[in-house]
């Protein structure tokens, strides 16, 4: 029998998981002390259950924490196993050494992850795919195309172009591509640092088109909105960005509002602000029913891999 349950930046995301399931949420209990310090419980057995933990661990780095906290307390309740739903995985564009004596955030993460006690991890469109092979207990890594892909096959618009945010993003928007049948425009950026872009060109002809931005997630918003104003100075009908996850740090918000984007469509891994809920170019998809069906296929130890075999 399945027990599920979330952490407190989840909550609302893991009860529309329950809810596709087909079950309640399990309660928890959150104490926070004055200084800070914060402790975790279950009020209610799971002594030989599966249990499913969602949370995804999206800043401040509280969320990581308490679901490390709460793969402890149910792996000491006796729980038979322990599955960590992370839609959206906090660190994962830390995935390498791309500089002398920096940290691999995203392999930190997950030996806490194992450390801590669970036995399988399921998340969603992971900024990089090796951190995979960072783990060594079994990892579900989703694809939000499975929702998309045939959003965008419905609208059966005849001058559908796919565009890749930067060179990153190319093998994501080339599947995209190829599902739909359509051609592929690349986006070339260069970077002085972090969430600041030097310059920006675009490879393919997106002359009268419709161009669709795809991307594992929309932070700053810098780089989508960017891409719009040289997708459209290029000649573009409209430009929309299809991302998993809304991260919508920073200024991000305005820059979308202020931007010649027409459409932001991204999932639900991540709460909405309410300044985000207000935007009227943001557009929120639900991705947990997916996830309840993933969940019930792996409980029944049944292919998880054949429902995203068409559009990933």
């Amino acid at each position: 029998m399945i027990k599920i349950l979330a952490g407190d930046s989840s909550l609302n995301f893991g009860k529309r998981v329950a809810d596709a399931y087909g079950t309640e949420l399990v309660p928890t209990t959150t104490t926070r002390f004055s200084d800070g310090e914060f402790a975790v419980s279950i009020e209610q057995t799971v002594r030989g259950k599966e249990v499913v933990i969602v949370q995804s661990t999206f800043p401040p780095s509280d969320n990581l924490f308490e679901l490390l906290l709460l793969i402890d307390a149910a792996k000491r309740a006796s729980a038979k196993r322990i599955i960590a739903v992370m839609p959206y995985f906090g660190m994962a564009r830390q995935d390498r050494k791309d500089k002398p004596r920096v940290a691999i955030g995203a392999k930190l993460v997950a030996n806490m992850l194992m450390a801590a006690g669970v036995d399988r991890v399921i998340t969603m469109d992971l900024h990089a795919d090796q951190i995979q092979g960072f783990f060594e207990v079994p990892v579900d890594h989703l694809f939000a195309s499975t929702l998309f892909a045939p959003v965008l096959q419905q609208m059966k618009l005849d001058n559908l172009i796919i565009a890749a945010p930067d060179a990153g993003g190319s093998k994501r928007a080339n599947a995209y591509a190829k599902y739909l049948n359509v051609d592929l425009a690349l986006c070339y950026k260069q970077r002085k640092k972090a969430n600041v872009i030097e310059n920006m060109t675009i490879i393919g002809d997106v002359k009268g088109k419709d161009v669709v931005i795809v991307d594992d997630m929309v932070d700053t918003a810098g780089t989508l909105c960017q891409a719009s104003d040289i997708l459209k100075e290029k000649g573009a009908n409209k430009v929309v960005a299809y991302a998993t996850h809304a991260v919508l740090s920073g200024a991000a918000i305005d820059n979308i509002t202020n931007s010649t984007l027409d459409e932001v469509v991204i999932t639900n891994t991540i709460p909405l602000t309410d300044n985000a809920m207000a935007c009227s170019k943001i557009r929120q998809l639900s991705i947990a029913p997916t996830l309840a069906d993933v969940i019930r296929r792996i409980s029944e130890e049944q292919s998880v891999s054949s429902i995203f075999a068409d559009s990933k």
